[in-house]
């Protein structure tokens, strides 16, 4: 099985910036296989990683549910919907990328759910490691990861809306039917001191820090210039913080 390291937090706080510097840590440090799970709808994890989405699961959920008879002749369904997968399927040399795209419409979408989920869970037995970038709801969580999740990372910014939303998180994990084995918090555009009320409110939570990620103008330089934050420099603030927070995580997970 997969261990698997899932992410989650509000909207704005950078979640996604920290799941590109965990896929660049295993493009640059690690042998074993990883496949990176874009789950958020807003799926931005593929443009931070430099790659082109062309399409994504959502899609070819939407165009099989508008023509479920759209099978090729004498094709299986079955078949015909894991080919596509694999179509969708983004294969790097460092890790691959599944991007689940669009939520579902109206309709009952039981049947394809099955097969593709069925499908994902089959691919995953491919990798030593298992990253998913989720929505903050993390409904996407709790199907895509068979209830297992080996460390839930949240991430917040330095404000305490930010916080409370991981607060809110951490209060729903059980009504999902997670089994969460490790937690923990990062911290971004983090200043060198955390204030008392900040991490009066971190105790309050209960989750621990793994790591604070400064501000780095090197992210902003590469995000306005559209560049993959796979070739950002060894000595970055945010790589540095990312490498020192994953050789814990490594520990910690096994």
């Amino acid at each position: 099985m997969s261990k698997v390291i899932a992410m989650a937090g509000k909207g704005g706080v950078g979640k996604t910036t920290v799941s590109a510097l965990v896929a660049r840590h295993f493009a640059k440090n690690s042998k074993n296989p990883l496949l990176a799970v874009d789950a958020d709808p807003n799926s931005n994890l593929g443009e931070t990683l430099g790659l082109e989405i062309e399409k994504t699961v959502g899609d070819i959920r939407e165009d099989f549910m508008k023509d479920p008879q759209g099978v090729p002749s004498g094709m299986d369904k079955v078949l015909y919907l894991e080919m596509l997968m694999n179509q969708v399927l983004i294969e790097q040399q460092a890790f691959d990328l599944l991007v689940m795209g669009r939520q579902e419409g109206q309709g009952c979408y039981c049947m394809v759910n099955n097969i593709l989920n069925r499908f994902s869970d089959e691919l995953e037995k491919n990798y030593a490691y298992l990253l998913v970038d989720n929505e903050a709801g993390m409904e996407h969580l709790s199907r895509r990861t068979s209830g297992k999740v080996d460390i839930l990372v949240m991430v917040s910014d330095y404000a305490l809306r930010g916080l409370r939303a991981v607060g809110r998180i951490n209060s729903m994990l059980d009504d999902l039917k997670l089994e969460v084995r490790n937690k923990g918090l990062v911290v971004n555009r983090a200043p060198e001191t955390l204030s008392p009320r900040f991490l009066e409110e971190v105790e309050k939570i209960g989750v621990p820090i793994l790591c604070t990620i400064p501000d780095d103008n090197n992210l902003l330089e590469f995000d306005m210039e559209q560049r993959s934050l796979l070739d950002l420099p060894d000595d970055s603030d945010a790589v540095k913080a990312v490498d020192g927070m994953m050789a814990r995580v490594k520990e910690m997970i096994g």
